[in-house]
């Protein structure tokens, strides 16, 4: 028996490229939890939109602000006028209600009603009133005092944030933290912003040889002078599928909205939020066929079952009528398998065309970023990226089908149609 060298070497290379894109397929699923976790802890509700973060940001500052306060009893202090301003204040309205006349059946105090003995009482202690101002400064100016001011600040600073925003659960955040064994947020940043690195680059070289490795097995079997046989379309066939299957299996895009920097300046004191993410999604052709079919909407029913029909159905039948017409040419009498088998690959670009609704769907970060521009009218310094969208493997496999099918499609016919 003899053996086809070519079609021995694509098996070689079929089974090298498969195990390359099942690696690729867990690597994307281990990078797209390490991403989601990423975006979980870097999301705006427990950064720019949470009332505890506030308060470790205002505190500080109101603390130096009371610190900074001159108590002085001197000339020169900083509330020495408003204190004495509101002695005197408060000396002119004893003096408006003792010189009232008492309510019927009350007790009148001492001079209540004359003006005379009230003149000449408010008359003798308003000369002290830059002492008793002195004195009202030395006892705010005890560290006592101060303390108790800080802490009136901060059951006010408390109830503002969290009367402002609502409350956020910590509990998937904490549980994040310590599946890392992080002690705060930014080291955990770090950690799996580095994990995810590592992911990539694995994940470049898997797909990376698995396409070439596909590729280099189109070159081998297609580029033959001779027929390609029904072997060699059988190999060619399972790279098709192969290719298909990691192209689903995988999530093509990631679509991700965030606040990259945010700087302002309250109470003297610079403020600054990095990474806020408003937005993660990572799916799949499944997923997102998924997410359109849980909307419930008709327009969006309609561009599911195109996506699904164009990206899974149409590809799958096509490869079934191939494998089916090789092995059984007198299947070809039937105008379905003939159709799917044949003719089907100037519909070929269906599947390109499904990936574009696919894409215009998901890939909508220009939109977002357009959008958020409006906050820079804040007066904030916000920085805000337009690129947070990225391809990944997933497509370019998807896309390694499209092209691979089309071409074995076209080689597939020609053989079958000849005698």
């Amino acid at each position: 028996m003899r053996i086809d060298l070519r079609v021995a070497a694509g098996v070689v290379l079929l089974a090298a490229a498969t195990h390359l894109t099942w690696a690729t397929v867990q690597g994307l699923e281990r990078r797209r939890n390490l991403r989601t976790e990423l975006s979980e802890i870097s999301h705006v509700k427990y950064g720019l939109l949470n009332a505890n973060r506030w308060v470790e940001i205002l505190l500080p500052a109101l603390n130096k602000q009371v610190d900074a306060l001159d108590l002085q009893p001197s000339k020169g202090a900083t509330l020495r006028p408003m204190v004495q301003n509101a002695l005197y204040r408060l000396l002119d309205d004893v003096k408006v209600k003792m010189s009232a006349k008492p309510a019927e059946g009350a007790t009148p105090m001492l001079g209540q009603g004359n003006p005379l003995i009230v003149n000449m009482i408010i008359g003798a202690l308003r000369p002290h009133v830059p002492e008793y101002t002195d004195m009202v400064l030395k006892e705010l100016d005890r560290p006592e005092a101060r303390t108790a001011v800080k802490d009136y600040l901060r059951g006010a600073v408390e109830d503002a944030a969290k009367s402002t925003f609502g409350p956020v659960d910590m509990t998937l955040y904490q549980s994040i933290l310590k599946e890392h064994g992080c002690a705060n947020g930014e080291a955990c940043k770090r950690e799996i912003a580095g994990d995810v690195q590592q992911e990539d680059e694995r994940i470049g070289y898997h797909y990376l040889f698995a396409l070439g490795f596909s590729a280099l097995a189109m070159v081998l079997l297609l580029a033959r002078r001779g027929p390609v046989g029904r072997w060699g379309f059988a190999v060619l066939l399972a790279f098709c599928l192969m290719l298909l299957g990691g192209g689903l299996m995988t999530p093509m895009l990631e679509v991700e909205a965030k606040i990259s920097q945010l700087k302002m300046t309250l109470l003297g004191q610079p403020v600054v939020f990095t990474d806020q993410v408003l937005y993660y999604q990572s799916k799949s052709v499944f997923e997102v066929f998924r997410a359109l079919i849980d909307t419930h909407r008709a327009e969006m029913l309609v561009v599911g079952v195109l996506v699904l029909m164009f990206s899974v159905v149409f590809p799958g039948l096509k490869l079934t009528a191939s494998v089916a017409s090789l092995f059984r040419p007198s299947l070809l009498s039937n105008p379905v398998v003939r159709f799917f088998a044949l003719e089907s690959s100037k519909w070929s670009m269906a599947d390109v065309m499904a990936l574009a609704i696919f894409m215009s769907f998901v890939a909508f970060n220009g939109l977002v970023g357009h959008t958020l521009e409006s906050l820079k009218d804040t007066g904030a310094d916000i920085l805000i990226p337009t690129d947070s969208s990225k391809i990944l493997p997933g497509y370019y496999i998807f896309i390694a089908f499209c092209l691979a099918s089309l071409f074995v499609a076209r080689r597939l016919g020609k053989e079958l149609r000849q005698p």
